[in-house]
């Protein structure tokens, strides 16, 4: 019976953990710097906090099952490539809580705020500091690579994607502030576009091409379908996040709803509200939208809007829509890839659409 991905998600959580720990536990002996420096450890010790603090590690579920993609042996590479993903990621989240200017990530302060709780009155350096922590992630993520044990030129084409995949994330994060600075309602094609570039890309395409590299393969030959797929989940993914940030239970996802409101972020769920609302309800949606004093009562009250326009369930089909095309695209690698890997992937984007946590 195929393992199904709760499953492999903890499986390789738990293992790949273990080695997030020690690979801190290492740096925070060899990282070169300064004798007299204290700002360099501590920067080390912030990251390794939040890096381990939690996370469900899909990317290096996807990276492995990509090799099994080829293989059901070992495969020399895939811890290197896992904790560069996982770097990346971290990188990630240090300049998004900077930029969302978010107190808390994963339970526990980001690293933005535990700077600004360092230097009280000194927002310059903490900002400066926040910033450095984040690019360290990134240079740690290629040094990453660039040192594993594997031939140079499997080193290379491995840079070479992550290098990729982070210009990629940038050029989305970019892309996604200016969606939101101009007047008119984005359309899908864009929303999609901001998707793919701001997280497909880094969070599943990167992974599954590192996999297929360490495993023997190259991936560009099979570049089209790999993009589709990925740009396929990455948008099945943002949209559940969009969503659940209205329709979604706070208890559940222990943080409050209403966030992509209050930051005047045009969401998927935004955009449809918007295109489903007139009169009284568009107003109140848009006195609410970019006020960051709008309170639970008023989330509330543009929820109830949402329902009774059924924009929930209309974003539960369309997840359900691109979830199919993406399990379709999976599907197609059946005549050459290992079955079991096969239906992981196929599986995948359903399981991830309807997930409650």
């Amino acid at each position: 019976m195929t393992e199904q991905p709760p499953a492999r998600l903890a499986r390789h959580g738990r293992r790949f953990d273990r080695l997030f720990t020690e690979y801190f536990d290492d740096l925070a002996r060899t990282l070169d710097a300064p004798s007299f420096s204290r700002f360099t450890p501590e920067c080390v010790r912030l990251l390794r906090d939040l890096s381990l603090r939690g996370g469900k590690r899909m990317r290096v579920v996807l990276l492995h099952e990509a090799a099994r993609l080829v293989t059901d042996g070992p495969v020399e590479g895939l811890d290197a490539a896992a904790l560069s993903v996982e770097l990346l990621q971290t990188h990630g989240l240090v300049h998004d809580d900077l930029i969302d200017d978010s107190a808390t990530r994963r339970g526990g302060p980001t690293t933005y705020y535990a700077y600004r709780e360092r230097f009280p009155g000194q927002p310059r350096a903490a900002l400066a500091l926040t910033v450095l922590a984040g690019d360290l992630a990134l240079a740690l993520s290629l040094r990453e690579l660039l040192d594993a044990g594997l031939p140079a030129e499997v080193r290379q084409a491995m840079v070479e994607v992550q290098t990729r995949a982070a210009a990629d994330t940038i050029v989305g994060q970019i892309a996604d502030l200016e969606r939101d600075f101009t007047d008119t309602v984005p359309d899908d094609e864009v929303l999609h576009d901001v998707a793919d570039r701001k997280s497909a890309r880094y969070s599943v395409l990167a992974p599954m091409r590192l996999g297929l590299l360490a495993a023997g393969l190259q991936p560009d030959a099979h570049d089209d379908e790999l993009r589709r797929y990925a740009r396929l989940v990455g948008v099945c993914g943002q949209m559940r996040d969009d969503y659940l940030d209205l329709f979604g239970d706070a208890a559940t996802m222990g943080k409050p709803t209403g966030t992509d409101i209050r930051e005047g972020r045009r969401s998927y769920t935004v955009v449809r509200l918007l295109s489903a609302v007139t009169g009284p309800e568009r107003a109140t949606l848009e006195v609410a939208l970019g006020d960051p004093a709008c309170g639970p009562g008023t989330i509330d009250e543009i929820r109830g809007i949402g329902e009774r326009h059924e924009v929930d369930a209309l974003m539960r089909a369309d997840m359900r829509r691109y979830a199919e095309q993406a399990r379709l695209v999976a599907e197609g690698w059946r005549s050459r890839w290992r079955a079991e890997a096969v239906d992981f992937f196929a599986g995948l984007p359903s399981w991830s659409v309807e997930r409650a946590g």
